[in-house]
């Protein structure tokens, strides 16, 4: 199975791009050419290819002869001197997505990481699958934009397009030590081998979950909310 991952040079991405690899998967890594790619598997393993969500042709282009998109590429910072660029990427760049896999024939499922900040308050009752921002209130302009980009994805999934949207929480896992002060906690007194495995076992979570989204096509226009990855 061939397999287009954008944003394959963030935290996610980059990790989901070993896990498919390690599942036997044929993986073509969608990266800028200013993006830092040291955390992606050796040149041989991975099949690397330049270019920008928000560059329509360079994503067609990706697209070419894959099988699935996982499209985790995203603006994820909580302020920007320029809010605009947030609808850029995360809302134009998931519209370029969609209409790429249309018109790429060999795609047969979208998996888009989407945020629970798309989802909106739940005034402290337990959030299902029928969850929907009710956009009155948006703390940042990220949440604006994810909550946005959902209505795109659900829209395109309800028109037929297999799309599985996923709404994650915090992703955090080794390498990645800025998540508020959780971490900080964890590494109290004597138990920074227990923070190891806890974060490494919560990365590998988030991809085992991910990938198990490739087993069936009967996933397509659901959407699966994980709080914590």
């Amino acid at each position: 199975m061939k397999i287009l991952v954008s944003g394959a040079s963030g935290y996610l991405g980059g990790r989901l791009c070993h896990a498919l690899l390690k599942q036997g998967h044929s993986v073509r890594a969608l990266v800028r050419r200013t993006s830092d790619i040291s955390g992606l598997p050796s040149e041989g393993a991975l099949e690397l290819v330049y270019g920008d969500v928000t560059d329509y042709r360079s994503l067609v282009d990706a697209c070419f002869g894959c099988h699935v998109i996982f499209h985790t590429a995203a603006l994820v910072e909580p302020w920007l001197p320029d809010p605009s660029r947030f609808f850029a990427v995360n809302v134009e760049g998931l519209k370029n997505v969609v209409q790429a896999a249309k018109e790429t024939k060999t795609v047969e499922k979208i998996i888009y990481t989407s945020s629970f900040f798309a989802l909106g308050s739940t005034d402290g009752y337990i959030a299902d699958e029928n969850q929907v921002h009710e956009e009155k209130y948006f703390c940042t302009q990220y949440e604006r934009s994810k909550a946005v980009a959902d209505k795109i994805a659900l829209q395109a999934a309800s028109e037929g397009l297999p799309i599985v949207p996923v709404y994650p929480g915090v992703i955090y896992g080794p390498g990645k030590l800025t998540t508020g002060n959780l971490v900080a906690k964890l590494q109290w007194k004597k138990v920074d081998l227990v923070k190891d495995i806890f974060l490494l076992e919560r990365m590998r979570h988030s991809c085992k979950f991910l990938t198990w989204l490739l087993s069936s096509l009967e996933q397509a226009g659901l959407d699966f909310a994980f709080p914590f990855g």
